[in-house]
């Protein structure tokens, strides 16, 4: 590409530093959340939410299990201040969640601030000012001691307006642009911070990294993260946070490797909302812990309802592809994935299978409230037997033989590719049952009479054919030959092979049977057939007719073999056959 000459590296190595971090697989916990949907993933929409929006979506956080909310930036916008006050008017916040409210180190704006927070009981006041090289040289022009002087000043306040309103608020901050300072001299800024709030066991301070632009990959931020944790005073009563962005897509691996490198902490906002390329996804971290097992300690168990809400209240979408909530991430059309996620699914049911290991599918969908049948096998022109068999036997009992599946199959993906779109379950057992089951043309199937005599079945059949009647006899060594005998010597069909099957649909006194037949012509051509019923061996005569229905050839044959009728003949049989 032109002008890559006008790039070079904005961020800064630490020193030498412990990186024993690296060997760790995953994170042995949760890091503490802290939600900033309201704050930063607000201040991003192109229409801000409002303040209904913002209740429902803070009860929604507060239900899944978060425990630190930020809320907005109250000396911002009366808006932010009205929520702030209804959360406390309105008795919003539980004991034990903690919002959190952002101030930058200016004095009237911490002063509002404090205003907002007058009768909460556990709060975060988030004090920040920039300290990269970039913005001091270009928007500040400021020196490092009067950049660090800031962060002081800012700090002192705090404390100062916290004990005067005789709170014990918690306090947090933040080197604004992190990840374009020099990791030394952001040591020595969160240090002096750390100076004046002289952190205790039983109220830490929390001190914030954020990749507030992304400059690195994401090994360098996480040892940026691993060098402050390693130097930072009164480290154990530090809480030490993240808050990645995403601006060259890494968000979820820069808090991934920064919680291995030492971070107690993440905030970021739910599917990645936030200005630029957003915020690092937090549904994406917790279920990636997930499917490690580990507890994330948010409950994603109703992903769905989650989506529904998110999508409403800030107009905005998640990617059908999007980790673990996207409509399409568990949606296998190629044939050979579905083949074997049916293959899994029932290896997991008969050998009681304790972990998932289910090819091509990194949790079980359920887990967060997805069902298999409408989002796992999903059917098109891609799709293979696999998957249509599984779709047919889950959701309609229909347990093909293995060479039916493959000839349905087939059929299926012709449908969709003529059509161009994706085939839900209801259309593909309706083409089911529309072309493979009890057809009726050109052969119907009226009624029949079986009985044995001298070690022989010997039979009849009453057939409507082209819109007339017509009874054949038949004999065979069983009750199904000696019907299919019948129908082929009339009409001059010779089969080589067959196969047969048949099993239950339902259960109970009056349940259904059904049976498939798949007949191979003198050409070599299979053609497959079922039929239902209650009664096994009428299910099993609509699957040979059916069959026979669907064979090349059988329309011509029927149309000009004449099969002599004896209206005699069928008079008595329907008076003395009774009604199968």
């Amino acid at each position: 590409m032109k002008n890559v000459e006008h790039y070079k590296k904005g961020y800064f190595m630490p020193p030498v530093v412990d990186m024993s971090w690296a060997q760790k697989e995953y994170p042995d916990k949760a890091p503490v959340w802290c939600s900033v949907d309201l704050r930063d993933g607000n201040q991003a929409l192109i229409i801000p939410m409002s303040l209904d929006e913002k209740i429902e979506f803070y009860k929604a956080l507060v239900h899944m299990g978060f425990k630190e909310i930020e809320v907005g930036f109250p000396a911002a916008s009366e808006t932010e201040y009205e929520f702030m006050r209804t959360l406390v008017e309105q008795n919003l916040i539980p004991d034990d969640v903690t919002v959190q409210v952002l101030t930058q180190a200016r004095e009237h704006i911490i002063r509002k601030t404090f205003e907002a927070l007058d009768g909460v009981k556990n709060a975060i006041v988030h004090v920040y000012n920039s300290t990269s090289l970039a913005q001091r040289q270009q928007v500040f022009k400021k020196s490092k001691e009067e950049i660090k002087q800031i962060a002081v000043d800012g700090a002192k306040l705090l404390q100062d307006l916290t004990n005067e309103a005789g709170a014990n608020y918690r306090f947090e901050y933040s080197p604004e642009s992190f990840t374009g300072t020099e990791p030394e001299f952001a040591l020595e800024v969160c240090n002096a911070v750390l100076d004046v709030w002289k952190p205790t066991a039983d109220r830490k301070a929390i001190i914030n990294l954020p990749s507030t632009v992304q400059m690195s990959m994401s090994h360098i931020y996480a040892s940026q993260i691993a060098y402050m944790s390693q130097n930072l005073k009164y480290r154990d009563n530090v809480v030490l946070s993240l808050h990645p962005h995403n601006d060259r897509g890494c968000g979820v691996a820069d808090a991934e490797m920064g919680i291995l490198a030492g971070a107690d902490r993440v905030e970021g906002t739910l599917f990645g909302n936030g200005e630029r390329t957003g915020n690092a996804d937090i549904v994406t971290i917790g279920m990636n812990m997930y499917g490690l097992g580990v507890d994330p300690k948010l409950d994603f168990s109703h992903m769905p309802d989650l989506i529904e809400m998110y999508e409403r209240v800030t107009r905005m979408d998640v990617h059908p592809r999007q980790p673990y909530a996207g409509k399409l991430v568990f949606a296998a059309f190629s044939g050979s994935h579905q083949d074997a996620i049916a293959k899994g699914m029932h290896y997991r049911d008969e050998h009681n299978e304790k972990y998932w290991t289910v090819p091509y599918l990194f949790i079980d969908p359920h887990d967060v409230g997805r069902t298999y049948d409408a989002d796992v096998i999903r059917i098109n022109s891609q799709s293979g037997k696999g998957g249509v068999a599984y779709i047919m036997e889950q959701n309609y009992g229909i347990d093909m033989p293995k060479k039916m599946r493959e000839d349905f199959s087939y059929f299926v993906k012709e449908v969709s590719d003529h059509h161009h779109k994706e085939l839900k379950p209801d259309e593909i057992y309706r083409i089911f049952s529309d072309y493979y089951v009890n057809t009726s043309t050109p052969l119907q199937m009226e009624n029949f009479s079986i009985y044995k005599h001298k070690g022989q079945w010997i039979g009849k059949v009453l057939l409507r054919v082209n819109g007339e009647e017509v009874l054949l006899d038949g004999r065979g060594n069983g009750q199904l030959n000696c019907v299919s005998n019948a129908i082929c010597q009339a009409y001059n069909i010779q089969i080589k092979n067959l196969v047969y099957t048949e099993h239950d649909l339902d259960r109970g006194a009056n349940s259904r049977g059904i049976a498939y037949f798949g007949l191979t012509d003198e050409n070599g051509k299979t053609t497959w057939g079922a039929g239902v019923d209650t009664d096994t061996i009428t299910a099993s005569l609509y699957a040979f007719i059916t069959a026979i229905n669907r064979m090349p050839g059988t329309t011509e044959r029927v149309k000009f073999r004449t099969v002599p009728t004896n209206p005699d003949a069928i008079f008595e049989f329907k008076a003395n056959a009774g009604q199968h």
